[in-house]
């Protein structure tokens, strides 16, 4: 089982409602759609995010990174070889991991389907169904209650709601949704690095003691300020994600060893792809650090490559891949099945998607 060819093409979904964070706001996903063709008619599929505050890549530049660099360097290689084509995809460019990723996942595609499984049974299939939280967007106060009611309402108990753009009001926001949706729902707060180490360590602090239950805070402070990062977790008895500052297995080594976070935030298209995302979630297991799966804003595609590998993992015991369900349509058919906060495993070869 060969591959034989690569292209490029476009994802598009139009939001719900706007999706706004302390770096962005946007209304609409469009994003990069690649297949991949196998020599036995088979294909993979995968989808990069271009997400230029995050991982500094465009739309242009990863087509570049796809088709003049990835497509010639792992044409021709045998499926089988997996390990083999994902050295070639991690040496051909430097970074570029959302475009790594995209050909990554649609490798892992065609592999799952050589051997008629689903991908996360060939991964380790751990559990067949996960529990996502759903996003809460940085707005005014009593936008961001009415929308944590309607996914209350909707079904969703755990909520991550993102801050950071306004610290003295972001702690008015935390507390307005605590009080609005009371003491079950779990609540994530993501400052999407919209803070400085001191004060990170005075909201959560305040948050605290004013028990708000917060069961973790998502990447305070700049992804590059480590030491912040650090100080921030010793400061705090609220569990600290690290997101931005991990892409890579190094990455996590050296979060870990400053003991800078207690939980790392997996993103495929910081990674490069599920290759190098189980090199972080076996690190991390071993050090006794739980990690969660999340997403940029992407469509169904890329979420379904995501979810197979959650679900293939122990050690991934957070859910954050609600992107599909911040869309008004899916782009594909078939993949794990999202109801409401539930996503669900199916039993189809690989990612599971019909075309």
């Amino acid at each position: 089982m060969k591959i034989t060819d690569i292209q490029v093409g476009v994802v598009e979904a139009p939001l719900i409602t706007p999706f706004k964070t302390a770096l962005r706001t946007v209304d609409s996903i469009r994003n990069i759609s690649i297949t991949v063709y196998a020599d036995n008619g088979q294909i993979g599929l995968g989808e990069a995010a271009p997400t230029a505050v995050i991982t500094g890549e465009t739309h242009a530049s990863i087509r570049e990174a796809i088709m003049e660099y990835i497509k010639p360097a792992i044409i021709g290689m045998e499926i089988e070889d997996i390990a083999q084509i994902m050295e070639r995809l991690e040496k051909c460019i430097y970074k570029n991991t959302s475009a790594k990723a995209a050909v990554d996942m649609a490798i892992y595609d065609l592999y799952a389907k050589r051997y008629n499984a689903p991908l996360f049974k060939i991964l380790g299939g751990y559990r067949k169904a996960l529990i996502t939280d759903i996003t809460i967007s940085v707005n005014g106060v009593n936008e961001m209650v009415k929308d944590s009611l309607i996914a209350v309402e909707r079904g969703f108990n755990i909520l991550k709601v993102k801050v950071g753009k306004d610290p003295i009001g972001d702690i008015e926001r935390v507390k307005a949704i605590r009080e609005a949706v009371g003491p079950n729902v779990t609540l994530r707060v993501d400052a999407n690095q919209g803070w400085t180490p001191k004060q990170a360590v005075r909201i959560i602090g305040t948050l605290e003691d004013a028990d708000m239950n917060i069961e973790l805070v998502e990447q305070p402070v700049h992804y590059s300020d480590i030491e912040g990062m650090r100080y921030v977790t010793a400061n705090t008895m609220t569990h600290i994600l690290a997101d931005e500052s991990v892409f890579s297995p190094k990455d996590a080594l050296t979060l870990i060893e400053k003991r800078a976070a207690d939980l790392i935030n997996i993103k495929l298209m910081k990674t490069g792809g599920i290759y190098q995302a189980q090199k972080i979630v076996h690190i991390a297991e071993a050090n006794g650090i739980e990690c969660m799966i999340g997403c940029m804003l992407e469509t169904k595609i890329s979420v379904s490559a995501a979810a197979h590998f959650a679900a293939s993992q122990k050690n991934i015991t957070m859910i954050d891949l609600d992107g599909p369900l911040l869309c008004m349509n899916d782009p594909v058919t078939g993949g794990p099945a999202f109801d409401g906060q539930v996503i669900k495993m199916s039993s189809e070869p690989g990612i599971g998607f019909s075309l």
